[in-house]
């Protein structure tokens, strides 16, 4: 948990760690572009029109509608021309009362290949209802459009995207649509115990669940604590612009769970719960379409990056220390750190693009300088001080000393003075801590008022994933870039899964006044 409060001052404010994003190869970009294209909203909705149909009676474990939605699934998976992944060239895995669907696209590099991704979804529902597993009313059927048409349609169609790439991912990735999920997890416990690729051979398990009630553009993301580094690689892909909810805690109410409790990093996505979760109401009217495609596409870039990365990282054992509560006691806020200079001055005046001290703290440089109440500072560091903001970026950036002038009353001349201001000067004006579960990222814990970071705009909370189009692998090389590098300095920062461009304002420079 050190590395979790490891704070790093720059120069009374943080500095900032950079991942710039890999570049991929035009023509690479482009059919990966291609094949997500592949993935629209009329085909999620018809993969969910058809599962959440009455046909299937609800899609309960060891039923005739949860047979026949298995049968639509396995020959939609043959059209595709992917291949069985089940035991025996069977796209099924039969036991223990439940009927997995597995399909198995090789992966290309020969060093590679014996490594995989699994992405699941499990198919099926609660039938007519119970007072076990409903709500109610029981009796009718329950077509789980959301719980969980919309996880396996999400699932389909990365598939038909995967199936249009040119060239086969570099890892093997493993379709998985999991059955007698309501019952107790039944289909994904048997695959771990039953696996049908060696389970040291799975890097990466992604679970799909319930994603299709997307509501002002918010998802859910589990399991980013498992994986190091996959927040900041979820990010990167969510051109969409979701509003991703990064969420530590790990709950056994769901497939990933099964390959958590093995060890296995894995991540979940899922759009929340809702009135008509196990209820005959959760039907196909109420989706959300738009947003169940741009979580597919979002899901299919995901799995493309882990599937092609050359190095992936194992399990992050400390995730299971880690909860939502552990989360809010680390992500606080810390108080601005005392001013360089020391006055709070008089708001009307500052209006007028007058700088007028109001009050000198004790002891401050300020108050050891000589500075009184009522001066009006003229120049500062050689600079004409006409503007609060041009004149807050003065003092964090001046270097010592730091000649000033003021027009005192009662004075009929000027007043030269000589201050040493406290600490060092800044450049970005915030403080970091790094994070083990996210290298190449330094995250935003304070911001000092009127400083570059906090014009442009930084908050509390941010992570900055690159500087100066440049990556960095830890806080001590952000540190080192954002001393170094030259203005204008743009720093890459990441807010709830939304990534973007922070020009940072230049400070005054003494040969520049």
């Amino acid at each position: 948990m050190k590395s979790l409060r490891l704070l790093r001052l720059l120069a009374l404010g943080a500095g900032s760690l950079v991942l710039s994003p890999q570049t991929l190869p035009a023509i690479e970009a482009e059919a990966r572009n291609a094949a997500a294209a592949a993935i629209t909203e009329s085909d999620v909705k018809h993969h969910v029109d058809v599962l959440a149909d009455d046909t299937f009676e609800g899609r309960e474990a060891g039923t005739r509608g949860n047979r026949a939605a298995g049968i639509y699934l396995v020959k939609r998976f043959e059209e595709l021309g992917i291949s069985p992944g089940g035991p025996e060239g069977s796209y099924y895995q039969q036991g223990n009362g439940i009927s997995n669907i597995l399909a198995l696209v090789p992966g290309g590099d020969p060093d590679l290949r014996d490594e995989v991704i699994v992405i699941g979804a499990h198919y099926d529902h609660v039938g007519y209802g119970t007072r076990r597993n409903s709500y109610g009313p029981v009796g009718y059927i329950h077509n789980g459009a959301d719980d969980n048409a919309s996880g396996v349609a999400a699932l389909m169609e990365i598939a038909d995207a995967v199936s249009h790439l040119p060239e086969k991912p570099r890892r093997s990735i493993l379709f998985a649509l999991w059955d007698g999920e309501e019952k107790g997890l039944l289909g994904s416990k048997y695959w771990v115990n039953h696996p049908t690729v060696p389970l040291k051979n799975v890097r990466v398990a992604i679970n799909v669940d319930m994603i299709g009630r997307l509501r002002k553009s918010k998802l859910q993301v589990y399991g980013i604590r498992t994986l190091p580094g996959s927040r900041q690689l979820v990010s990167r892909q969510n051109v969409d612009g979701l509003l991703l909810d990064f969420n530590w805690d790990m709950r056994g109410d769901s497939d990933h769970y099964s390959f958590y409790s093995r060890g296995i990093p894995v991540l979940m996505l899922h759009t929340g719960l809702h009135d008509d979760y196990h209820r005959p109401s959760d039907d196909v009217e109420r989706i959300n379409s738009e947003g169940l495609k741009d979580i597919s596409r979002l899901m299919f870039a995901v799995l493309i990056e882990l599937a092609d990365a050359p190095n992936l990282s194992r399990f992050r054992s400390q995730s299971r220390l880690e909860s939502e509560s552990i989360k809010r006691r680390i992500e606080v806020s810390l108080p601005p750190p005392p001013g360089r200079l020391g006055i709070r001055w008089q708001e009307q005046a500052a209006q007028d693009g007058k700088i007028v001290v109001e009050q000198v703290t004790s002891g401050s440089a300020a108050d050891k300088g000589g500075l009184e109440s009522g001066d009006r500072i003229v120049t500062f560091d050689g600079l004409e001080v006409s503007d609060p903001d041009a004149f807050r970026l003065a003092v964090l950036g001046a270097e010592n000393p730091v000649p000033v002038t003021v027009e005192r009353p009662g004075e009929d001349d000027p007043v030269e003075l000589e201050l040493e201001l406290r600490g060092d000067p800044v450049r970005l004006g915030i403080s970091w801590r790094v994070d083990s579960a996210e290298p190449g990222a330094v995250i935003v814990n304070r911001l000092i008022p009127g400083s570059p970071a906090a014009m442009a705009g930084l908050r509390a909370g941010d992570r900055v994933i690159g500087i100066g189009g440049r990556q960095f692998s830890d806080g001590d090389e952000f540190h080192e870039l954002a001393h170094s590098l030259p203005d204008p300095v743009v720093l890459e920062v990441e807010t709830d899964g939304r990534v973007r461009l922070v020009d940072i304002p230049p400070l005054p420079k003494r040969d520049e006044k």
